[in-house]
């Protein structure tokens, strides 16, 4: 099993399925099933971090060059709040992932995003809490 999970990930993914469906246990590549169900969560909480960023990479393009705002900013920012709830719903343990700690990482990587596509020597602190990053209100003025 070992050499079908490295020459053919998606086939032995489909194999651990069958085997764990139909009782056959003894099969089981125990090993990378357990990587693999570890890594279901990094994945999920990737997901939740990566539409932080976006939210942050574009709350700073909207507030620093407020000159350039666009409705796909605006969409953007919606989208990506949009899909933080939608992860929230199908796995509310991923909020422990929205403090202060994830806030900060994920900006320094927006705050880098962004300064490379405007120019713009942007804050070294995040200027945002978590609940105007989720909540506050994007309008054009």
């Amino acid at each position: 099993m070992k050499k079908l999970y490295e020459q053919d990930y998606s086939q032995w993914a489909e194999t651990m399925a069958d085997f764990l469906a139909s009782g056959n246990f003894a099969r089981l590549d125990i090993e990378n099933l357990v990587e693999e169900v570890r890594d279901l969560s990094k994945r999920e909480r990737d997901r939740l971090l990566s539409s932080l960023r976006l939210i942050l990479h574009h709350l700073l393009k909207w507030d620093y060059q407020s000159h350039k705002r666009s409705r796909s900013w605006q969409n953007t920012i919606g989208r990506e709040r949009d899909n933080i709830g939608l992860y929230l719903e199908d796995s509310p343990s991923l909020s422990r992932y929205l403090d202060n700690e994830s806030l900060e990482k994920m900006y320094r990587v927006a705050r880098s995003d962004a300064m490379r596509e405007t120019g713009l020597d942007l804050p070294e602190t995040c200027p945002y809490n978590i609940e105007a990053v989720l909540n506050r209100p994007i309008d054009f003025e």
